[in-house]
C-alpha cells in the first residue's frame, strides 16, 4: 500500500533530526496569539474517527470483515489479521463471530461492526461520558468500492453525533487519490456538503469544517503538485468552509517527510494540524518534538494568523509505548504549555495501528488465546478498558482551563472504588412516552448512588431472557428498528463506575403502532444484492436519493437486490423507482417478490412480472402484494430488462399498507 499516515515509519525522523531537549524541559512557550474564538475546534478536543470496521452479515455493502482481517473475504484469525490489539466489546448489543480461539475468560472471540448504528452510538455515548467534543470522520476516496459503505456512515456518525450531543465534521484523506483534484469538490456538492444542514456539523468562526488530510507528504501515495493542491484549499474556502490542513510534521521546513514549495499551500489553510503518528513513541520523544515541532509551529501559525491543532496518540499498545498513560499524558502537557488552539487525538478507534483510545482489552483475560494480542496491563500496570478515554478527557480539561496546567497525569488507570460494592438504586417509573411503527420511546426516574451513576442499560425481556439494546447516561432512551404491531417489553438497569449494576426498574409493555401507508419502512435501512457495477451498490437503493441507483453486474440475470428492515414487519406495497432524469428512457423490468423472517429461507410474495418505468410519468413503478405479508428481509429478484441488461433501482421503498 506504500507509506500512508497509518505506517509512516519511524525512520523519517532521521531525515530531520529532532532536538535534543530533555524530558525535564520546563521553559514555557510564548503565549500564543489565537486567531479564531473558541468554536467546534478551537479551545476542543477532536478524535480522528475511522468507522471503517465491517463484518460479514452486519448488511454493510461491502459486504466483508473490512479493516479486521488483511483477507476480507474471510473471517478473522491470527493468520489473517490487521489489528494490533483486541477491542472490549462489552457494551455493543450487535458483535460477530471470528475464527480466533475464546478469550481467555472463556468468551467467544467477537468483534464490531461500524456499520451498526448502535455501535456508532456508543462510541460518541463515551464521547459524550468523557467530555470529547468533536469527531473528525475519516472520508478515503469515495468513487471506489468502499464509496457507498462510507455514505452510509456519514449518516450514521450525524445520526449518532445529533442523539448525544457532539460535533463532527469530514476529514478527506487524499491519499491515493488518482482524481482527487476534481472528484473530492463533486463529492461534497453533491453529497458530504448536506450534512452541514444538522446541528452537530462542527462551526468555528460561523463556518463549516473541512479538513483535508495529506497535502505536501513527500512520498508516492501524494502526488499533487502546490498548485493543484491550494487550488482545493481555496475552493473549500470560497464554499464559506473552515478549512483544516492534516499536514507532514515538517511543514514548515519543507524537509523530511513534506515536500519544498508547500509553505504557500500551509498557509492558505485555517487551521494546521501536523501529523505525528511514528515520530515519537516514548516520553523522551514527546518532549524533543515539543521544542522542534510544536513551539517553532505556534510562533508561526501565531504570526500567520493560523490556528495550531497538534496530536496528541496514546502509543501502539503492541510496541509497549503507553506506560500506563505518562506518554500520552506528556504530550498533552506539551502541547497546552505551547498555547495550542485545539487538540486532535490520533486517533478514537484505530485498532490497526494500535494507537485507538476507545475501550480495549484490559487484561489477557478479554484477549483471543491464540492472538499473541497485548492487553493495556501490559507493563505490569492495571488499566480499565476507558482508561484513555478518561485520560482524553482529562486532557481537554487542562486545554480548557478547568484544570491546572500539570506535568502529573491527574488520571488513574483505574477507577478508585474505595471497595464500593453497592449497586445504584433500580430506576424508578419506567414509562413509554412515545411509540411508532418501529420505535418505543421510554424514560424513568434517575437513580441514585453512593458514589454515582455512570448510566444505563436498556433490556428488552422476553420471557426470562433480557437483551440489552442500547446504553445511555440520560433517563430516557428511544429504541429503534423494531417491528410493527409488535408487542415489546422493556426494564432497565442503572450501573456505577465500580461495575455494580442495579435491581431492574419496573417493567413497560407497550405495541408498536401498525405500519403506515406513508412511512418508507426501507429508507436507510442495510441492503444486500447478488452483485453490483462499478460505484452503483445496493445501498443506493435505500439512501432517499432518487439520483443515486444500484446496479447489478451486467449480461448475468437473474440479479437480485435485499433489504433488512430490521424487524418482522407487515409489508403491503413497494414502490420502485428510476432517476427521473428523461436520458433514462423507458424500460420494462421482470421482478419477483420473495420475503424471509430470518435472512435464510425466502418464499415467494408475488409471482415474476414485468413492470414498465417511463420517465414521462415520474420513472417509478408500483408492486402491490396480494395481501399484506409479515417479513423482514424483502428481496427483489430481476431476470429481464429491455433498456440495459442489469437489474435497476434508484430508490426501493417498501410500505405497510
Amino acid at each position: 500500500m506504500g507509506v500512508t499516515r497509518r505506517v509512516f515509519l519511524r525512520a523519517a525522523i532521521a531525515a530531520t533530526a529532532v532536538g535534543t531537549a530533555g524530558a525535564t524541559e520546563t521553559v514555557l512557550a510564548p503565549a500564543a496569539s489565537a486567531a479564531s474564538a473558541p468554536g467546534d475546534v478551537v479551545g476542543k478536543i477532536t478524535v480522528g474517527y475511522q468507522g471503517w470496521f465491517a463484518c460479514v452479515g452486519d448488511g454493510a455493502p461491502i459486504n466483508g470483515w473490512w479493516h479486521w482481517s488483511q483477507d476480507w473475504g474471510r473471517s478473522p484469525s491470527p493468520t489473517n489479521t490487521n489489528i494490533k490489539c483486541w477491542p472490549d466489546v462489552r457494551d455493543y448489543t450487535n458483535t460477530y463471530q471470528t475464527s480466533y480461539a475464546a478469550l481467555g475468560k472463556g468468551r467467544p472471540a467477537t468483534l464490531f461492526s461500524s456499520y451498526d448504528q448502535q455501535t456508532v452510538n456508543t462510541h460518541f455515548l463515551w464521547m459524550q461520558q468523557n467530555n470529547i467534543d468533536t469527531a473528525a470522520l475519516q472520508r478515503f476516496n469515495p468513487t471506489g468500492g468502499e464509496g457507498p459503505t462510507r455514505d452510509a456512515m456519514a449518516t450514521k456518525v450525524r445520526s449518532a453525533a445529533e442523539s448525544y450531543g457532539r460535533k463532527f465534521y469530514i476529514m478527506y484523506d487524499v491519499s491515493n487519490w488518482t482524481n482527487m483534484q476534481s472528484e473530492i469538490k463533486t463529492d461534497w456538492t453533491n453529497k458530504m456538503s448536506a450534512h452541514t444542514a444538522s446541528s452537530a456539523y462542527a462551526r468555528q468562526n460561523g463556518k463549516p469544517v473541512v479538513c483535508i488530510w495529506g497535502f505536501g507528504f513527500n512520498d508516492p501515495n501524494h502526488p499533487f503538485t502546490a498548485d493543484a493542491c491550494l487550488d482545493v484549499v481555496n475552493w473549500f474556502k470560497g464554499q464559506g468552509c473552515y478549512v483544516i490542513g492534516g499536514v507532514p510534521r515538517e511543514w514548515r521546513t519543507g524537509t523530511g517527510g513534506s515536500q519544498p514549495g508547500f509553505l504557500g499551500v500551509y498557509h492558505a489553510f485555517n487551521m494546521i494540524s501536523p501529523w505525528m503518528v511514528g515520530a515519537i513513541g516514548n516520553v523522551t520523544e514527546a518532549d524533543n518534538a515539543y521544542t522542534t515541532y510544536t513551539v517553532p509551529d505556534q510562533a508561526d501559525c501565531n504570526a500567520n494568523g493560523i490556528d495550531y491543532q497538534p496530536c496528541v496518540l496514546p502509543g501502539d499498545v503492541s510496541g509497549r509505548q503507553r506506560a500506563h498513560g505518562d506518554f500520552m499524558w506528556r504530550q498533552f502537557y506539551n502541547v497546552v504549555r505551547a498555547g495550542v488552539q485545539g487538540i486532535y487525538i490520533s486517533m478514537f478507534d484505530e485498532y490497526n495501528e494500535g494507537n485507538q483510545i476507545a475501550k480495549t482489552a484490559e487484561t489477557q483475560a478479554w484477549v483471543p488465546t491464540d492472538s499473541g494480542f497485548l492487553a493495556l496491563d501490559e507493563d505490569g500496570t492495571a488499566c480499565s478498558s476507558d482508561y484513555y478515554l478518561r485520560l482524553t478527557g482529562d486532557g481537554g480539561r487542562m486545554l480548557k482551563g478547568q484544570i491546572a496546567l500539570t506535568a502529573t497525569r491527574p488520571t488513574q488507570p483505574v477507577v478508585p472504588t474505595g471497595g464500593d460494592t453497592t449497586p445504584p438504586a433500580a430506576p424508578g417509573a419506567l414509562t413509554v412516552t412515545g411509540h411508532t411503527s418501529n420505535s418505543v420511546s421510554l424514560a424513568w426516574n434517575t437513580s441514585t448512588d453512593n458514589v454515582g451513576v455512570t448510566g444505563y442499560r436498556v433490556l428488552q425481556v422476553s420471557g426470562s431472557t433480557s437483551t440489552q439494546v442500547g446504553t445511555t447516561g440520560a433517563a430516557s432512551f428511544t429504541v429503534t428498528g423494531l417491528g410493527a404491531a409488535t408487542a415489546y417489553t422493556f426494564d432497565v438497569v442503572a450501573y456505577d463506575a465500580a461495575g455494580n449494576v442495579s435491581q431492574p426498574s419496573n417493567q413497560v409493555t407497550v405495541t408498536t403502532d401498525p405500519p403506515s401507508s406513508t412511512t418508507n419502512l426501507a429508507l436507510h435501512r442495510p441492503t444486500s444484492e447478488s452483485s453490483h457495477t462499478q460505484v452503483y451498490a445496493s445501498s443506493n437503493a435505500t439512501d432517499g436519493d432518487t439520483n443515486t441507483y444500484w446496479e447489478s453486474a451486467n449480461n448475468a440475470f437473474p440479479q437480485w437486490v435485499q433489504v433488512d428492515l430490521g424487524a418482522a414487519t407487515g409489508v403491503r406495497r413497494i414502490v420502485l423507482c428510476l432517476p427521473p432524469a428523461t436520458a433514462w428512457t423507458t424500460r420494462t423490468q421482470t421482478i419477483s417478490v420473495q420475503g424471509s423472517t430470518d435472512g435464510g429461507t425466502f418464499a415467494q410474495l408475488l409471482a415474476s412480472a414485468g413492470y414498465t418505468f417511463d420517465p414521462a410519468t415520474g420513472n417509478t413503478a408500483t408492486l402491490t402484494l396480494p395481501s399484506t405479508a409479515t417479513t423482514r428481509y424483502l428481496r427483489l429478484t430481476f431476470t429481464a430488462n429491455n433498456g440495459w441488461p442489469a437489474g435497476q433501482a434508484s430508490e426501493f421503498q417498501v410500505f405497510g399498507a
